[in-house]
């Protein structure tokens, strides 16, 4: 049968036509939603991504995210040239002419790649746009078919993405929505995460580095595969040179430059700047209607509900609805979080933390403990045993194992059991060895934590905070979770009492024993290290103070009642349990850092106690502010009051126990202080003010029992106070900050009379510090 030309040409055009048609039917279905849904111009605009929320500091620095995608973004104007260039000349050079599809490459992908069979040498045919419908709206299919139907829907994606925005609004969200790897999700989270750059500052070899991680963010890893990274990266270059972006010497120049990752830093809530600090805001943020039934302490619990009743970021989360009627969730959401961290403060702290107990006073404690053969002091075997099962049950290893069935002697057996693992020591953060996990527990138990915070007293704003040695370790915050004795450092409160009553510093008491009845037929008797030669003889409460004698203090109490010392502690922003007995006046309390801070601030803002601030507004994703937040302040003293408390710590600092802080660190300017430590050195404490920067440092170990065997390394001023002369000395040295030697406390205009009495002799104050006294007479008492 013979077939006509005719014939044969219409079937030519059928088979011809035929792909083109189903090509078309099924674009069309695409955008009729046969295969799902496309997105709306409203999804387009507004696409559901896990935004990081920024937390800033007040110097403008990112101090850190809150996110579950590690990812904030960017505009145009945000991004550097470099990247732009880079981006277009390696993945589509034709961005600015096509709109949305490039017809070209597509045929170069099908002639090279499919016809031709060539995988290699075909290179992709997505646009850029067309990349971007992928990462904002579906993950791509492994099916092959519904890879095709995905494809068609890209390409319908992308040309409505064309309609609705500009060429540079399309670079912008693709860059914010592209992964990096290092959990680093946008081009933001990448330059900090690689370079502690903005996207602005890339130069030209940065840009080509992170252009060429869109393709493959492990392969060409600078950090994984820095090989592979270096090849990826001189290609970007090249293409950027091909194009015309960069001359031929400059391509030939930064070739030969290597990678530089000396400032990479994985974005995770454990790096960064103040993450103690930050997980504390996020506690706070997320707080929920304290319920009396889950606290230990009711006064924790009536300072909670009245934060939750009066502070509007206490449970901001959960008290602020959004639009949708849903609450906010600070790790999604993508808020910016303006805090009154300043991070050069905050680097300063966590640098003064790291060089003394880093460098000095954990080897010494370490070499301690060795010496003697010994973790822990004043315990039977039992108690011992009692502590690290204790510690055993609480760990993870153990909920696990439990958990999966095993039994209590199964357990334990794999805890005498050597094992590899990575602990943490200050000469290496990471440090792998081989022990059980028992020995892990001990050796964690031995490492000495701190608490550091500082404020501004005229605003209460937090200026640094650090919560221990390694939030990666250690993630009990010491600061605002952690609550010690604190020891001598009770004492300026106590004597506030007097000088409200018309005491002044040179007011004179007897230096002797006092007998104090605390209950029918017992007696208190406190101990004392004051030297022998101002036994029975008159002492000025400046001297007395400076000394930090306790038999003075003792007297206090008898005359003024312990009932009025925790009176004026809670007055002045301590509202932890204050049991009123007579040891209350050696500080047998147990208060927090934060609060301490907050209330020794007061004596530097002329009596006015305002509660530590660290948030000033909060705004949402787009940039509008959603929150702004004031300090609360009250008058807890007479301006008087203050200024004589402040000449009398001056003698402390000046004259006594914190002495040293003269002699190695600050040599001038004003400053009131006074040091403490608790029962048997288990906990050391300094609290310093200077006019413009109040701060607060505890040290000791997680256990009381572990801890220095004298005064002369366990004292708070061998402790805690480096720390704050360390800070303090880098803060006087940064003229940036406005914090100065030459600052003076401002002396109200009603005190006339001069106060420069006699002063203590310190030879031997330094290291006999007031608190040995504590161990006779707070918890042998009651």
């Amino acid at each position: 049968m013979k077939i006509s030309k005719a014939k044969i040409i219409k079937w030519c055009w059928i088979i011809f036509c035929t792909p083109f048609a189903l090509l078309i039917l099924m674009i069309l279905l695409v955008m009729t939603g046969m295969f799902g849904s496309l997105p709306s111009f409203k999804d387009l605009e507004n696409p559901q991504r896990k935004l990081a929320t920024s937390i800033i500091s007040s110097d403008g620095a990112t101090l850190g995210t809150f996110h579950v995608e590690n990812r904030s973004p960017v505009n145009y104007e945000d991004l550097s040239l470099n990247l732009v260039n880079a981006l277009i000349s390696t993945e589509d050079i034709r961005f600015y002419s096509h709109s949305g599809i490039d017809f070209n490459s597509l045929a170069r992908v099908v002639v090279k790649t499919i016809i031709g069979g060539n995988r290699a040498g075909g290179g992709g045919g997505s646009t850029i746009t067309q990349q971007l419908a992928l990462n904002l709206f579906s993950e791509r299919s492994t099916n092959k078919v519904k890879r095709v139907i995905q494809k068609l829907q890209e390409w319908v994606t992308a040309v409505k993405i064309e309609r609705s925005y500009t060429k540079e609004e399309i670079i912008a969200m693709y860059f914010n929505t592209v992964p990096f790897g290092s959990n680093a999700f946008g081009i933001r989270a990448a330059t900090q995460t690689f370079f502690k750059k903005d996207p602005y500052d890339l130069n030209i070899q940065e840009a080509a580095v992170l252009v060429g991680l869109v393709n493959g963010p492990t392969v060409y890893s600078p950090v994984r595969n820095p090989e592979n990274a270096l090849k990826r990266r001189n290609h970007v270059i090249s293409q950027m040179c091909k194009y015309g972006f960069i001359s031929q010497a400059e391509s030939d120049s930064i070739k030969n430059i290597p990678i530089d990752m000396s400032k990479y830093s994985q974005q995770d809530h454990n790096s960064g700047l103040a993450p103690y600090f930050r997980e504390m805001l996020k506690r706070t943020m997320d707080a929920k209607q304290p319920e009396p039934g889950k606290y230990s302490s009711d006064a924790d619990y009536r300072y909670d509900l009245y934060q939750w009743e009066n502070n509007p970021l206490y449970g901001w989360c959960n008290k602020n609805i959004k639009s949708n009627g849903e609450s906010y969730n600070i790790d999604r959401d993508g808020l910016k979080i303006y805090t009154t961290i300043d991070s050069r403060m905050q680097i300063y702290a966590e640098q003064a933390v790291a060089e003394h107990l880093g460098k000095d006073l954990q080897p010494k404690f370490t070499k301690e403990i060795n010496t003697r053969k010994q973790l822990f002091t004043d315990l039977t075997k039992k108690e011992i045993d009692n502590i690290i099962t204790a510690a055993i049950k609480q760990s993870g290893r153990y909920k696990e194992m439990s958990k999966a069935g095993y039994s209590y002697s199964e357990i334990i057996k794999t805890f005498d059991t050597p094992v590899k693992m990575t602990v943490f020591s200050w000469e290496k953060e990471n440090k792998d060895t081989i022990m059980t996990p028992r020995d892990s527990i001990l050796y964690y138990k031995s490492i000495l934590r701190t608490g550091f915070m500082a404020v501004e007293p005229q605003t209460g704003y937090i200026k640094a905070y650090v919560g221990g040695v390694n939030f990666k370790y250690f993630k009990y915050d010491a600061v605002h979770q952690g609550k010690r004795q604190i020891g001598s450092t009770i004492k300026p409160f106590l004597y506030t009492v007097a000088m409200q009553e018309g005491y002044n510093p040179c007011s004179e008491l007897p230096c002797v024993q006092p007998r104090i009845e605390y209950r029918p037929g017992d007696f208190w008797e406190p101990k004392s290290t004051t030297k022998e030669e101002y036994r029975g003889k008159m002492m000025t409460l400046k001297k007395a103070l400076a000394l930090s004698d306790n038999w003075i203090s003792g007297q206090l109490v008898e005359i003024f009642g312990a009932q009025a010392l925790a009176d004026m502690c809670h007055r002045m922003g301590i509202h932890s349990h204050m049991d009123p007995v007579p040891p209350l006046c050696l500080g047998s309390a147990d208060v927090s850092p934060f609060e301490m801070v907050g209330a020794f601030a007061t004596f530097a803002n002329k009596g006015v106690y305002t509660e530590p601030f660290f948030v000033t507004r909060i705004e949402d994703s787009k940039g509008n502010i959603i929150s702004t937040f004031i300090p609360e302040s009250k008058e807890a003293i007479s301006s008087e009051t203050a200024y004589l408390m402040l000449n009398l710590m001056q003698g402390v600092v000046n004259h006594g126990t914190a002495r040293r802080l003269r002699t190695l660190y600050i040599p001038e300017g004003q400053i009131a202080g006074k040091t403490g430590t608790s029962n048997n050195q288990s906990d050391g404490w300094f609290m310093g003010t200077m006019p413009k920067l109040t701060g607060g440092v505890w040290v000791g170990a997680e256990d009381r029992s572990v801890h220095f065997s004298g005064l002369a390394l366990g004292g708070g001023s061998n402790m805690a106070l480096p720390v704050w002369g360390i800070f303090m000395k880098k803060v006087l040295n940064d003229k940036r900050l406005n914090i100065s030697k030459d600052d003076i406390f401002e002396k109200p205009v009603s005190i006339t009379v001069n106060f420069d009495c006699d002063t203590a002799d310190t030879t031997d104050t330094e290291n006999a510090d007031e608190e040995q006294a504590n161990t006779n007479d707070s918890n042998n008492l009651f």
